[in-house]
């Protein structure tokens, strides 16, 4: 059995793979290559990826799309529907104003802001499950799936490598993390997963989770952030004001079997108050959670005791 490591720099994001396997070197191989592809479909932020083809169409005519392009707007869109959902892959005029996370970010008006509102209703994706389409019925629509991408293809590429034969092996993309299997290494039982500190610079683990066979993603506004006049804007928009979430939770982690579920709820439950977040975690089946608020308080769902170690 051979351990093999790469680290390629895709989406927009670093991505670690970790593969346990006779074949690991050609298993990576492929895995970066899946990638690629991956990125070409779902991007928001390339003008020739297949989802853009989708919102250049906003207005004008359905688009015919791949099966798995298809199956995650679906997903996106039902969750986006969902009451008091925090979740909304319609919001993509909002996160292209904004653009916080790159070189051009700015404080758009509020005016715009207003304006831009009025094309970010989820119920105006209309999909048709029989030809595979989507329609976005106004003008200036955009589809954005960066908060549930990650997960979607996380996944995707678990089930290729479970389908090769791989029982152990390790995917981050970008702090989106999957463990296949058990760890042949440490305890040669789980993946041991730090969560970051939100308080403090990177690598500074404030909890571990034990993990086999399972998806860690964490959320948080100290992961990009734009000041301007003497105000600092994190990335995390509120779908229903325009503006950045007004929260006390500084990080929300989901801890699920599936890694798209963790981008959900970590999507859906970011923006309400601590308690809420962890009494819903708590009705949840097969989703477990954390969050740390602003002042440094964990608070986590009933389930997750036993798989976590403070480090602190």
């Amino acid at each position: 059995m051979v351990q093999k490591r790469k680290t390629v720099h895709l989406m927009g994001t670093v991505i670690d793979l970790l593969i346990e396997h006779d074949s690991a070197e050609e298993l990576l191989t492929e895995v970066i290559k899946r990638l690629e592809r991956y990125e070409h479909r779902f991007s928001a932020n390339s003008s020739d990826s297949e989802l853009m083809m989708i919102n250049k169409q906003a207005g004008i005519q359905p688009v015919s799309v791949h099966p798995e392009l298809y199956e995650l707007i679906k997903i996106g869109t039902i969750h986006s529907c969902a009451p008091e959902s925090n979740l909304n892959i319609a919001i993509g005029p909002l996160v292209q104003t904004w653009r916080i996370g790159f070189s051009d970010a700015k404080v758009p008006s509020d005016e715009e802001i207003q304006r831009l509102l009025q094309i970010t209703n989820p119920k105006n994706i209309i999909l048709n499950d029989e030809e595979q389409t989507v329609f976005l019925k106004q003008k200036g629509m955009l589809i954005d799936l960066g908060a549930l991408a990650k997960g979607y293809i996380a996944d995707l590429l678990i089930e290729y490598l479970k389908n090769m034969n791989v029982s152990s092996a390790l995917i981050n993309l970008g702090g989106n993390i999957v463990g296949l299997g058990p760890s042949r290494s440490a305890d040669k039982k789980n993946w041991n997963i730090g969560i970051q500190n939100p308080l403090l610079p990177r690598n500074q683990y404030m909890v571990t989770l034990k993990i086999a066979n399972q998806s860690v993603v964490t959320s948080g506004i100290y992961e990009r952030s734009l000041s301007s006049g003497g105000q600092t804007y994190h990335h995390i928009l509120d779908s229903h004001t325009g503006y950045p979430l007004t929260t006390d939770v500084a990080s929300l982690t989901i801890q699920s079997e599936q890694s798209v579920d963790g981008e959900i709820w970590t999507t859906r439950l970011y923006g309400k108050p601590a308690q809420d977040v962890i009494n819903q975690l708590n009705q949840l089946e097969g989703i477990e959670g954390l969050l740390i608020k602003k002042d440094g308080t964990i608070l986590y769902s009933n389930g997750l005791k036993e798989m976590m170690k403070k480090n602190i």
